[in-house]
């Protein structure tokens, strides 16, 4: 079993509370959950309010399959996302 984690900070400049925050990064995790049949949540940063990390996790049989379907997300948050900029990204393979 093959274990694949992304993780995406981003800078939300039009977050200007928690609960704009919490709006942003349930429609940008739900896009991503629905498109990609991968799990994501927040998972840290949680009082701030301009910054969010989300995590990802895709589980295969193909390391290849894996890092190719993280790379897609981080390609999809580049291209397609608006209402949040990602700061930074990183991905493991286990």
């Amino acid at each position: 079993m093959i274990i694949g984690t992304a993780a995406i900070e981003f800078y939300i400049p039009q977050s200007h509370s928690l609960k704009d925050k919490r709006r942003v990064l349930k429609s940008i995790i739900a896009r991503v959950s629905n498109k990609f049949n991968v799990s994501a949540a927040e998972i840290d940063l949680h009082e701030l309010w301009g910054r969010a990390l989300v995590g990802i996790a895709c589980v295969s049989n193909d390391t290849r399959y894996a890092n190719q379907v993280l790379s897609q997300i981080i390609n999809m948050v580049e291209n397609e996302i608006t209402e949040a900029e990602m700061v930074s990204h990183g991905i493991e393979i286990w």
